[in-house]
């Protein structure tokens, strides 16, 4: 299934948004030929998964290079994180906790906001330049998780 969703931080909980769900992910640096097949494949082997989704632009249906991996299981995303380096279809991936949504004022309608909660203080710059390429123009970075 490809869907093209936001996914955002999470500041008040039950605040126009689905409950956290601890076993999704979000797996970021995916090769533009991933399919949710190949995603769903790949992670598979850490836990039984209930959902994959590969983002696309709206307009050309080209990956984004990211997706998201929900398991049935909350521990399975523990044991990923635990393993190490992954590479799935000649690149490496980067897979992380997400956060769920959280409603904004209609002033950023429109606007995408996201957030990382881990590997965001080396290499700032990088980072922002890299999301930026997303059209992210909100960026929130959250400490102590």
């Amino acid at each position: 299934m490809e869907n093209e969703t936001h996914q955002n931080c999470s500041g008040n909980p039950g605040q126009n948004d689905a409950a956290h769900d601890p076993g999704k992910m979000f797996v970021g640096g995916l090769s533009w030929q991933t399919a949710p097949e190949g995603l769903r494949e790949y992670f598979s082997k850490f836990g039984e998964i209930t959902e994959v989704m590969v983002m696309k632009d709206p307009t050309t249906r080209r990956s984004r290079g990211f997706g998201f991996v929900t398991f049935a299981d909350p521990t399975s995303v523990d044991k990923v994180l635990a393993s190490g380096t992954h590479e799935l279809d000649g690149k490496k991936i980067d897979p992380k906790v997400a956060f769920p949504k959280r409603a904004h004022p209609k002033k950023n309608q429109g606007k995408k906001d996201w957030c990382c909660g881990n590997g965001c203080r080396n290499g700032i710059s990088n980072f922002r330049f890299g999301l930026s390429m997303l059209n992210v123009q909100n960026l929130k970075l959250l400490s102590n998780l």
